[in-house]
């Protein structure tokens, strides 16, 4: 009976071998393609997810961040307001003093207590002003310096050294490092000789 086998039956076999070998790889390519696109799908969702929650958290910082500087220039406001304001209530001070000086000064014919009264205001307003911080630019004799220094003339001197100020026409002020206004002055300059 072997005799009567058929002689394509083991390429037949290997053929049917190899037919189901190929769609149970077509069956794993499907299975891996729908796999694959599920995956696909989970990460696209995670990072949409990720870009919303990122996105939110960028829209709740920048609002952060804005009321942040809205608040910080309102407190800078207040405390501008408030400094001045300080100051103006010591000012008061200086002002009921020209206040009273002028009341009693009325009917004063001696120049020498309407100079007393004078001072006593103009020491009591400069002092004020230095508690605020403010002081008188010293410029007399100093070399002139364009910071704190406006020349408004020269002046040929031997009194003062070239390029120092002769004379201060105008006082300036400054609070620490910052110039309020500069003093006016006359810079010196080399005699001529004759």
């Amino acid at each position: 009976m072997e005799d009567n086998k058929n002689p394509f039956s083991e390429q037949i076999e290997e053929n049917i071998e190899e037919i189901k070998e190929e769609q149970l790889k077509e069956e794993k390519i499907e299975i891996n393609e729908e796999a694959q696109e599920e995956v696909k799908e989970e990460v696209k969702e995670d990072f949409e997810q990720k870009y919303e929650d990122l996105n939110n958290k960028y829209i709740r910082l920048a609002a952060d961040f804005d009321n942040f500087r809205k608040r910080t220039q309102q407190e800078k406001e207040a405390l501008s307001k408030y400094a001045c304001a300080e100051v103006l209530s010591k000012l008061t001070v200086a002002l009921d003093t020209f206040d009273r000086a002028s009341e009693s000064l009325k009917n004063v014919d001696n120049c020498e207590t309407v100079k007393q009264s004078y001072e006593v205001a103009i020491k009591q307003l400069v002092e004020i002003l230095k508690k605020a911080g403010m002081e008188e630019i010293d410029a007399l004799g100093k070399e002139f310096d364009p910071n704190e220094h406006e020349a408004i003339s020269q002046i040929a001197t031997d009194e003062f050294e070239p390029n120092c100020v002769a004379y201060v026409a105008q006082k300036g002020y400054k609070m620490g490092d910052k110039v309020l206004r500069p003093a006016l002055v006359g810079v010196a300059k080399e005699k001529e000789n004759d």
